[in-house]
């Protein structure tokens, strides 16, 4: 069930997607942190380069398609936190993905929106990347972005 060591960088690359640096903290917390053989990010919102091109609430400003991608963006800063920590090659899985999305009054498409991360993770790891997971439509999310994702990784 585990991705060959290098598997996951091919995969990024034929994605044509990079590992971003680690977004900076925005509040009193770190990245990610290890306990035991798992791996816990804290809530990546969707930076891209340093910005934030994603801003409102799922189903107002931003579109269903919109919002997916920003959920990509958001589980790409994540794998981003677990390489500073312990290196994509020590996935062994992606155990659990928790996705908020800022959700306009009536909007109830937040399992389609966290599909973004979700179907990231499994084009990243294959079988490994398929996961536990909850979609959660909040009233708001830090600097007003329309998606926050948080990921449980186990590693060797």
């Amino acid at each position: 069930m585990t991705a060959p060591a290098t598997q996951w960088q091919a995969n990024l690359d034929k994605l044509g997607l990079t590992l971003p640096e680690v977004a900076a903290p925005v509040a009193a917390y770190i990245p990610a942190v290890q306990s035991g053989s798992l791996v816990y990010t804290s809530g990546q919102i969707p930076f891209v380069k340093g910005e934030l091109p994603w801003i409102g609430k799922a189903g107002a400003e931003i579109s269903l398609d919109e919002a997916a991608k920003a959920a990509e963006a958001c589980a790409l800063n994540a794998l981003a936190a677990i390489h500073a920590l312990v290196g994509l090659d020590n996935v062994v899985r992606i155990v659990k993905v928790t996705g908020f999305v800022a959700s306009a009054p009536g909007f109830t498409d937040q399992p389609l929106v966290i599909n973004g991360a979700s179907e990231f993770f499994g084009a990243v790891f294959g079988d490994a990347g398929v996961h536990a997971r909850a979609a959660v439509g909040v009233a708001e999310l830090p600097k007003g972005v329309p998606v926050e994702v948080e990921v449980i990784a186990e590693v060797r």
